[in-house]
């Protein structure tokens, strides 16, 4: 009998501190500055920011270049092709004041070339995102992300790289532009939530 009752008393020890640590965990993502920051050409990516900020809040940004891409499809496929040859890092018109601030920073793009879009290059070469936890996300035609969360683990080498999202959007190649809308951005904001929560960013 006093060995039941010390199992019984020692089960309510370890289950309040598993509640107390499960509290500890959601305060601490309360209380961090988040900054989802994200690329959209045909507004897939905007749609999943939207809704990341829907759940975890945050402070939302799209990056804007000092020269737009043509708005010819073909045009701007060949400027890229040309700036991943080369190197070339596209200037940005986007400005973010005190980036030190943000604890978390989202990351989301399309993928270009099978590769991480030049001005998302251009925003993590200009910005130190050192110690803070990074968490990429991406919209693509059906092929893939390609390289791009690779990309960001290479470019931020000294900060927490999580799982990353990605989902299918537009095919702008085939006119199809707007795609995660109605029924399907329902679908998708199921499928980020559960992606949040497995990756611990919310409960």
């Amino acid at each position: 009998m006093r060995i039941s009752i010390k199992n019984a008393m020692l089960r309510c020890v370890m289950t309040s501190l598993c509640i107390a640590s499960g509290s500890l965990n959601a305060q601490s993502i309360a209380s961090k500055k988040i900054l989802i920051v994200y690329l959209s050409r045909t507004n897939n990516t905007k749609a999943i920011a939207e809704i990341i900020q829907a759940n975890v809040g945050g402070t939302l940004v799209a990056l804007e270049l000092e020269k737009p891409y043509p708005e010819n499809y073909p045009a701007t496929v060949q400027q890229v092709v040309r700036e991943n040859e080369t190197g070339y890092l596209p200037p940005l018109k986007t400005k973010i004041d005190s980036i030190e601030k943000y604890d978390i920073v989202f990351l989301g793009f399309p993928t270009w070339d099978m590769k991480m879009p030049p001005p998302m290059k251009t925003f993590l070469h200009q910005f130190n995102l050192a110690g803070k936890t990074v968490v990429p996300f991406n919209t693509n035609a059906g092929y893939g992300v390609g390289t791009g969360f690779q990309t960001v683990r290479e470019l931020c080498p000294s900060s927490k790289v999580l799982e990353g999202f990605e989902i299918k959007g537009g095919i702008e190649r085939d006119g199809i532009y707007l795609s995660i809308k109605d029924e399907k951005r329902k679908r998708a904001e199921e499928e980020v939530k559960k992606w949040l929560r497995r990756i611990k960013v919310t409960g």
